[in-house]
């Protein structure tokens, strides 16, 4: 079965920097468009960052532009978030996922990606 795991969250301070990984088995990767979402209690699952099955396109939520750098090793199953300048605002849940795409641009709504990793807590303190 397809499995999405992410790892690298933690507590940081403002202004440090964070990696989260998210490696997937189980599906044929390169077929896949992999995104970044994250989620804080009581608010919607909200679209962080996705890039295309060959990495040449990369969408951002306006709120993460310039900061955060969504990249992928096809090699590896492994897709990455990198988060530099991290904000308070920053803290909740990210969830990796997977949305079966090779031709047209990266989804940015829950609805477009079938498969999702267990998440993993990001917590900045200021």
């Amino acid at each position: 079965q397809v499995q999405l795991v992410e790892s690298g969250g933690g507590l940081v301070q403002a202004g440090d920097s964070l990696r989260l990984s998210c490696t997937a088995s189980g599906l044929a990767f390169t077929n896949y468009v992999m995104g970044w979402f994250r989620q804080t209690p009581g608010k919607e699952r909200e679209f962080v960052a996705a890039i295309t099955w060959g990495g040449d396109t990369t969408v951002y939520a306006y709120s993460v532009e310039g900061r955060f750098t969504i990249s992928r090793d096809n090699t590896k199953n492994t897709v990455y978030l990198r988060m530099n300048s991290l904000k308070p605002d920053d803290t909740a849940v990210y969830y990796c996922a997977a949305q079966y795409n090779r031709y047209y641009a990266p989804g940015q709504r829950r609805s477009e990606y079938a498969f999702w990793g267990q998440g993993t807590q990001v917590t900045v303190s200021s």
